[in-house]
């Protein structure tokens, strides 16, 4: 399921119009399952389900057909499909199209879909619980901040160019070119009277959030964009964090062996024991007192 929710995250937001409201949603359809996010600007709901739990649920919504997981999650992504892509509200005059309901059942949502699987009545149910904070971060406030941040980066490049542009501009007057048609004279770029006045006269509309269509229609490439980078970022992240725990355990095998090394010197005292059984003089030694005995007696037989 991780590949799963892999997927979703790199889905771009589509924007539904159904006859109840408009929503915003993501999807992503596997042989493993599905998961699905829904949004109406106020609240975002969630389900994930695995291959068995969709075959168990269209058994019951479904009781005259039999068909393996694969097959009810393929005709679910066929249905689902022209929803995301189309943006638009399904038709239905045409009985081989789906039709979509939505409804609210005290904290949750669920969407209704009605259609045909081989020829019979297809019924299916999303039962969408509220999304936790962790997947509103990971799909909402991280990748729009990071759209964010790469529309401020696009307008500082383009701020850039301008500026070029007129230093071109100049070069080309100082050196004596005449602008042939005057309508096309601009005034040089000054990038603080412009955003002054951006903020007074576009940034109202520019900022309309309405129902959401704008920013599923208008933003869809680079959001995917953005969420492929983050992601790209946290394995790489992930990767050097495991490089990182590879490399501090193996220093800690190296150093639990460290003591073992002196251990070997307390070992191999007992070889200091051999200089005593080495020098076979030892031996000596231990014959002269009997040499001495002699002697020894010797002066008694003198005195005698």
């Amino acid at each position: 399921m991780e590949e799963l929710e892999q997927d979703l995250l790199m889905r771009p937001w589509a924007w539904l119009q159904l006859a109840e409201n408009s929503l915003l949603a993501k999807a992503s359809i596997t042989k493993q399952g599905y998961a699905l996010l829904i949004s109406d600007l106020q609240q975002v709901w969630h389900e994930q389900l695995d291959a068995l739990v969709v075959s168990q649920r269209a058994k019951e919504l479904n009781k005259r057909l039999t068909a393996p997981p694969a097959a009810f999650l393929g005709h679910l992504d066929e249905v689902l499909r022209p929803l995301f892509n189309d943006s638009a509200p399904q038709d239905t005059a045409h009985p081989g199209k789906a039709t979509f309901s939505c409804d609210h059942v005290a904290e949750a949502l669920i969407l209704r879909v009605r259609s045909e699987l081989s020829g019979l009545p297809f019924n299916w149910r999303f039962h969408c619980i509220p999304a936790s904070s962790s997947l509103v971060s990971q799909h909402l406030i991280r990748p729009l901040m990071g759209v964010s941040l790469a529309l401020q980066c696009h307008v500082r490049e383009l701020a850039t160019l301008l500026r070029m542009k007129d230093l071109e501009i100049q070069a080309y007057q100082e050196s004596g070119a005449v602008l042939s048609r005057s309508r096309l004279k601009t005034e040089p770029f000054e990038e603080n009277s412009f955003l002054e006045q951006f903020m007074v006269e576009k940034l109202p509309e520019a900022c309309a959030v309405g129902d959401g269509k704008p920013f599923a229609v208008n933003l869809q490439s680079l959001y995917v964009a953005v969420t492929k980078q983050q992601i790209q970022a946290a394995q790489e992240r992930r990767g050097s964090g495991e490089a990182q725990t590879s490399s501090n355990n193996s220093p800690r095998g190296t150093d639990s062996q460290l003591p073992n090394q002196p251990e070997q010197p307390v070992s191999s005292t007992p070889t200091l024991a051999e200089p005593e059984h080495e020098p076979p003089a030892t031996s000596g030694p231990r014959h002269r007192p009997q040499l001495a005995k002699p002697k020894r007696k010797k002066p008694k037989g003198l005195f005698s």
